[in-house]
């Protein structure tokens, strides 16, 4: 509403100036609005601005009629000499004209050399107004990029609901998309795939502790195929961090220096120390890929191989913990069973020879 009104107010005043500056006719009042309601269209029909943009824009027209204003003067003295050398009599309204023209174009060549020369080196030092920041990395809290994987998922709405999160979660629109498409797909893996993720989302939104937003993509990140490739442009543009469990998207992400978080090592950091020789149950649901192994899985989805469990299929049994293998994709625990379903049994102890007991016999 406040856009309408401002877009309004602009209107008028252009109408104002071609009409009272001007002083012509009504004709120029005519052609005050109608240049008025073309910068308004342009302005809407142009793709998401970057406040980076707009601020290294507005900086470099300070500084190029800066220049201007300190070159006027000299442009004074430089007309007056060339005026008094010249064997023509130059009026003093023919002057006056020649300084105009000299100093108008000083300062479009000025305005316009110094916002190019913003814009072309934003990768080197970002001008913020009202103070110029020579540093590219910012600290502090970033927003955080939710990718597919990580809607799909669905653990993300249990993290949000503890307020760990002190920063904005953003969904891309081609994210979105992408949930949007799978849920539409023939194929009934990827349709419950792509429902599931809707649904997470739909509860993430709920969630009070989170603030999520939902954001349209600028036409430079459009312009890429592949989501991923999509995601990391975003994610580079808006200085961003992205929450994903794909391994293969953190890879990527290192070589274009894109922080990301995986749930996988947030939630394997997050999982009690199993200690070798401690004793746990689990019950086996099949047969592991070499002879003797049976494989279960504990309450929180960790992977456990115990040796000569294959015969104990569908059966809950206690296992004593041999070693922990923590990965990207995920914590694996290996075992072998523990006394009444296979371990080996303990020696029984020597006899004492120098006791009397033993003396006697």
């Amino acid at each position: 509403m406040v856009l309408h009104v401002l877009r309004a107010l602009f209107v008028l005043l252009m109408a104002a100036v071609g009409y009272f500056y001007l002083k012509v006719s009504w004709l120029t009042m005519a052609m005050g609005m109608s240049l008025a309601v073309v910068f308004i269209c342009l302005d809407i029909l142009s793709p998401r601005r970057k406040l980076a943009i707009f601020a290294g824009t507005f900086f470099g027209l300070l500084v190029g009629i800066a220049l201007a204003y300190a070159l006027s003067f000299a442009v004074i003295m430089v007309v007056d000499q060339a005026v008094q050398l010249s064997p023509r009599i130059w009026t003093p309204e023919e002057r006056t004209d020649i300084v105009q023209f000299v100093n108008l174009a000083i300062g479009i060549i000025c305005c316009y050399l110094s916002v190019s020369f913003i814009l072309q080196t934003k990768d080197d030092f970002r001008f913020i107004i009202p103070y110029v920041e020579f540093a590219k990395q910012t600290k502090g809290a970033r927003p955080i990029l939710l990718d597919t994987s990580v809607l799909i998922d669905g653990r993300i709405v249990d993290v949000a609901e503890t307020g760990i999160f002190d920063t904005q979660l953003v969904v891309p629109r081609f994210v979105l998309d992408e949930l949007q498409t799978l849920a539409d797909s023939s194929d009934h893996l990827k349709r419950n795939r792509g429902r599931r993720g809707l649904d997470v989302l739909s509860k993430l939104r709920t969630v009070r502790r989170a603030d999520v937003a939902i954001y349209e993509a600028t036409r430079e990140t459009e312009s890429e195929k592949d989501v991923d490739q999509k995601l990391l442009s975003l994610a580079k543009g808006l200085n961003a961090r992205i929450l994903s469990n794909d391994y293969n998207l953190g890879k990527v992400a290192q070589l274009r220096e894109v922080d990301v978080i995986n749930v996988n090592d947030l939630s394997g950091a997050l999982k009690p120390v199993v200690l070798p020789g401690e004793r746990m149950l689990v019950r086996i649901v099949k047969p592991g890929e070499e002879a003797g192994q049976g494989v279960g899985y504990l309450e929180d989805g960790t992977m456990v191989v115990v040796e000569h469990g294959r015969q104990h299929v569908n059966e809950e049994i206690e296992f004593t913990v041999t070693r922990a293998l923590q990965t990207t994709a995920g914590r694996m625990i290996f075992g072998r069973m523990a006394d009444a379903q296979g371990r080996p049994p303990r020696p029984r102890p020597r006899p004492d020879t120098h006791s009397p007991a033993a003396q006697n016999t």
